[in-house]
């Protein structure tokens, strides 16, 4: 998809431990009190291994972090129609990695088109969406990198209209989410086509990746051949594949290869060092390729 002064945790006395653990009690009532519509809080129960990582210094709340995302991008973020909770790779990678921070996540669905924004509004203390680097969303934030995508077209099995590239959706209807890279070169291949004399291609905008069930947007576009394709990032197309058995499959191969990141607004250092911390304690004890394994996007994985 498309278009981020430290203050040093310190040791306690055991002098202090009732007061430690009064206060401790404390703050979890209010995280508890505090939760509020729109978003879904995750206690990050999973036993970890304690590490050294040094809280971040600016958290909107109090042992919590407080996560900016697109709920509507399966495999990476979806609202859980059992649970109705936010789910997906990022949900679970950015909840592992707060847990070595010893903080529980609030997840917060955003609209993607202002998501950016909003973190530089503080929001949010961070943004896990999806979000592909680029040299422009650079200049208004930082990123952690934490997963390699591309971009694919999804088209029905078989491939009845032999669609390779975007250089072949010229005088064809498909399917593409707002606000995204993808959209940008769809507008950009359309306009090659015309100026070749051909037709443009017409884009059918989803307002997001699904409708009140998962896939139901893109599937129906599909199978009831109102666009013969859609456009979209490879671990998306990888997962309405994985879905749909039968089909669906990759149109051509995945093309624009390059890294989706976690987002920090620009100069929150310790926030900064202690997502890196945190994501690289999790590679080193495989809990990320774990993580990659359960999603099924080990074509995505990112080595260092």
């Amino acid at each position: 998809m498309i278009f981020p002064s430290s203050r040093k945790r310190t040791r306690r006395s055991s002098v202090g431990l009732l007061c430690m653990v009064t206060l401790v009690m404390l703050s979890l009532l209010l995280v508890a009190c505090n939760s509020s519509g729109g978003s879904t809080m995750r206690d990050g129960a999973t036993p970890v291994k304690k590490t050294s990582i040094a809280l971040p210094s600016d958290l909107l709340q109090s042992g919590v972090l407080t996560i900016g995302t697109d709920t509507t991008y399966p495999p990476q973020e979806y609202i859980d129609p059992v649970t109705r909770k936010a789910a997906g790779f990022d949900v679970d990678l950015i909840t592992m990695m707060a847990a070595r921070m010893g903080l529980k996540v609030n997840v917060i669905t955003t609209d993607f088109t202002t998501i950016i924004d909003s973190l530089v509004n503080h929001s949010f203390d961070i943004v896990v969406s999806a979000v592909s680097i680029t040299p422009e969303l650079q200049k208004k934030v930082d990123f952690v990198p934490y997963l390699n995508a591309g971009e694919s077209l999804l088209v029905q099995k078989g491939n009845p209209h032999n669609l390779k590239t975007v250089a072949d959706l010229c005088g064809q209807n498909v399917g593409v989410q707002k606000a995204t890279v993808e959209l940008s070169e769809l507008t950009m291949a359309s306009k090659d086509c015309v100026n070749k004399g051909k037709k443009p291609i017409t884009m059918v905008i989803l307002q997001n990746q699904t409708d009140l069930t998962q896939f139901t947007n893109v599937v129906q576009l599909l199978t009831s051949n109102r666009v013969v394709a859609t456009y979209q990032d490879s671990p998306v197309t990888d997962y309405y594949i994985k879905q749909n058995p039968g089909l669906f499959e990759v149109g051509g191969t995945v093309v624009n290869v390059g890294l989706e990141g976690i987002a920090v607004r620009k100069g929150d250092t310790s926030m900064f060092r202690a997502l890196q911390a945190a994501f690289k304690a999790l590679k080193a004890d495989g809990t990320y390729h774990q993580l990659i394994l359960k999603w099924g996007l080990t074509n995505e994985e990112i080595s260092s």
